[in-house]
């Protein structure tokens, strides 16, 4: 069953490297007048994995976008996530235009968080999302529940994003009823990142050195009742194409205090990546090795490292591409561990 779950995939990768002959789709938009219009996009991201805990193959992300315009200022996103045997809603959220430099959202999205989360797992340089250093709370796929205003001016040189939502803890009713409080702050000194989502590469497309500076908060928050949760970040990008080159450097910084020093997710943690898009194309696409270093050490003492090596087919850019990644997971609780990993990734 293995080696037909591997046929089929392979097969799959072989179809991909023939679509950058065509022209990609983004998703088709259905008018409905008046003002009021739908659009239908899908994401796919499967994989086979070998390594020292085992060898695995199969979907880790399916998504269904969907936007519905209901007016001039008024839109509403739904989307959901399949990933193992579950289908899941990802997105429920209304998101309401007052101006540029206001904008209100309520319902489950993503919260104001680091560089990572607001790329999600689709637009990463790197395949996998960053798990080892990035641990702020979420009720699901870096989602909550909660309410956001956020603003920015220069066309997205400069970015605020602050809100109040649920938490895991009060969601599993935390003493205080607490709500979980977040906020961040973006400076983009080249050229702008409009919009309340981000990229860790845009392929050459802009010159971009960007800072971000988030903090979350909630009391009785943490892994034990009085505990509270605080939790601050810096990230950093910057890319600039030189010629036909696009070299990308990523950083960013990770602090949890959860008032538990025996908490595995209290601590510090880092990463750093370094891609390099290579200007000439090879077939359809264009090849992009990267390295992404990350790093671990709670207070308990248990540090966790991950060294990510690999590369990249990208064909048109987030839209389709094919990655193959060697990962090494220096871990002292549960020891050293290596693998490799092919995998495909397909939007529309």
């Amino acid at each position: 069953m293995r080696m037909k779950k591997a046929a089929v995939f392979v097969a799959a990768v072989a179809t991909a490297f023939t679509l950058g002959a065509t022209p990609a789709l983004a998703g088709g938009t259905i008018d409905l007048g008046n003002g009021k219009s739908i659009t239908i996009g899908a994401g796919l991201r499967a994989s086979i994995v070998s390594g020292d805990t085992g060898n695995e193959s199969g979907i880790e992300n399916m998504r269904l976008y969907t936007v519905s315009r209901v007016h001039e200022n008024i839109v509403f996103e739904y989307n959901t996530e399949h990933a193992g045997a579950a289908t899941r809603v990802l997105d429920a959220v209304a998101k309401i235009t007052v101006s540029d430099l206001f904008h209100i959202w309520a319902g489950r999205f993503l919260p104001p968080s680091d560089r990572s989360n607001l790329d999600g797992p689709y637009y990463l340089s790197s395949w996998d999302f960053p798990g080892v250093v990035q641990k702020y709370p979420a009720i699901f796929a870096g989602r909550d529940d909660g309410l956001a205003i956020w603003g920015q001016t220069g066309g997205g040189a400069f970015k605020y994003q602050v809100g109040a939502f649920d938490g895991p803890a009060r969601a599993s009713g935390n003493s205080k009823n607490s709500l979980l409080y977040a906020g961040r702050l973006t400076v983009n000194l080249w050229d702008p990142e409009p919009g309340y989502y981000n990229s860790s590469t845009y392929y050459g497309g802009k010159d971009v050195f960007a800072i971000g500076l988030v903090g979350m908060s909630q009391a009785d928050g943490g892994t034990a009742a009085g505990d509270d949760f605080t939790g601050y970040s810096v990230d950093l990008l910057v890319e600039k194409p030189l010629g036909d080159q696009v070299p990308t450097l990523e950083a960013a910084y990770y602090n949890y205090d959860q008032s538990d020093a025996t908490s595995g997710a209290q601590g510090d943690g880092f990463l750093v990546s370094l891609a390099w898009l290579m200007g000439e194309k090879i077939g359809a696409g264009q090849i992009q090795p990267i390295v992404r270093y990350q790093s671990f050490e709670p207070d308990s003492g248990l540090t966790t490292n991950r060294l990510d090596a690999g590369v990249n087919y990208v064909i048109d850019g987030f839209n389709a591409r094919v990655s193959l990644v060697y990962s090494n997971v220096d871990d002292d609780a549960t020891g050293n561990n290596d693998s490799i990993k092919l995998a495909l990734q397909l939007q529309i």
